[in-house]
């Protein structure tokens, strides 16, 4: 079985914590990143020199690409570094260049694959890295960084007026429906590793996972990038024409389901460390913020029906509060290190921003003297829809075939 060696957050000083990144759409926690590995040693005369070397490059490589990018995450950039270094895109393909043959310590019972010590810089837990002897341990990771390095293109994708690597020249709309596909698959590399990877560990070995890794995180890394391509597909049907206020609606009240359980599985853990705290926090502030979206809309289609004027303002008078505590809710998120800050407002937000104050007061009872726990204990109850964005189906690649030739 696989082995564990944990480094305190005071020991070694690897972990670089940025204090301030910049614009946020997409929340991306901060990069895991593999310390180096020798290959040589442990494997010894297990397996030919040619494929110990191409390890050690392939994995080499993904070090020092990582190091790179872990501070330039958050932050526009032009299709290469200016010093020539890695992107977003270049680090995604090493990953996937190296998985192939790192499954190679993982498939047919290879008895190589508690040989290694896989080593990697947490970011959202107190501890500053984990060892483990698995190489499952190592594929979990990887599919983390790919996920966490699609969330971070789609967040770049997203700032207004900013060109990134190979979209330069697409329209927002454009870059819009490209960020629901980028969410889709991060959502997929997610989703797979907590069916996949993750009961392949042994117990003990997942009980020791760093908090990045933990079935809640993951999961709710996952449901945050279907909530966000949900909130991305409100926002164009807002600006649609065509959009009847019915589908609007179902869509903010998916949003709400998706946020909510996105909340459910982080909430009572321990991430109070940087990163972590902020990533509660994130999910906090869009969870709210997707409430007063549903409560709005559904507030207007109750106006348009038969229903009583006292339901339909408590619906919006909900909605209302609501955008007061997401707006504290942001504040908080941004506020905290690292800190951030919003893009100007567009999409759905800059729609509720503008609309739910000027449309609630005139149809609300008593407002100035309500409470906010009488609101919300006479708003009238959301639609319950199913939700429609799934992952992406992923598996992973087959084994390189120099293994086979061993």
């Amino acid at each position: 079985m696989g082995c564990l060696l944990s480094t305190p957050d005071a020991a070694v000083g690897a972990r670089r914590r940025p204090r301030n990144i910049g614009e946020i759409v997409v929340f991306v926690p901060g990069l895991r990143i593999p310390r180096p590995l020798d290959f040589a040693q442990p494997l010894g005369d297990g397996i030919s020199k040619s494929l110990v070397e191409r390890l050690s490059a392939l994995r080499t490589r993904i070090e020092v690409m990582a190091g790179q990018e872990a501070p330039m995450t958050t932050k526009p950039r032009r299709t290469a570094t200016q010093h020539g270094g890695s992107t977003l895109t270049d680090l995604q393909q090493a990953l996937e260049d190296y998985l192939p043959v790192l499954l190679g310590l993982v498939e047919n019972d290879n008895q190589l694959k508690h040989n290694l010590q896989f080593c990697w810089i947490n970011q959202e837990d107190d501890v500053e890295e984990t060892t483990m002897s698995d190489s499952r341990y190592e594929v979990l990771s990887v599919l983390h960084l790919m996920a966490v390095l699609l969330l971070s293109q789609a967040n770049l994708l997203l700032l207004p007026n900013k060109s990134t690597g190979g979209y330069q020249n697409t329209s927002l709309e454009e870059c819009k429906r490209a960020s629901i596909d980028i969410f889709l698959k991060a959502a997929g590399y997610l989703d797979f590793a907590v069916q996949k990877v993750l009961p392949q560990l042994p117990l003990e070995l997942r009980n020791d996972l760093p908090l990045d890794l933990t079935e809640g995180v993951l999961k709710s890394l996952c449901l945050q990038a279907l909530g966000q391509g949900v909130e991305i597909q409100l926002g164009m049907a807002i600006d649609s024409i065509k959009a009847t206020l019915a589908v609007k609606r179902r869509l903010a009240c998916e949003m709400v389901k998706y946020w909510h359980q996105a909340h459910e599985y982080i909430k009572d853990l321990p991430l109070a460390n940087g990163w972590g705290e902020k990533h509660k926090l994130f999910v906090q502030w869009k969870h709210i913020e997707a409430k007063a979206a549903a409560y709005y809309l559904h507030g207007l289609i109750l106006e348009e029906g038969n229903t009583s004027a006292g339901i339909t303002a408590a619906a919006l008078q909900a909605a209302e509060e609501y955008l007061k505590e997401s707006k504290k809710a942001c504040e908080a998120f941004h506020t905290a290190l690292p800190s951030s800050r919003n893009p100007p407002l567009w999409g759905a937000s800059k729609y509720l921003t503008e609309k739910i104050p000027n449309d609630t007061p005139s149809k609300t009872i008593n407002s100035d003297s309500q409470r906010h726990e009488l609101i919300m204990q006479v708003a009238p109850a959301l639609p319950d829809f199913a939700l429609s964005l799934k992952p992406d189906e992923y598996q992973l690649p087959s084994m390189d075939p120099s293994w086979n030739q061993l």
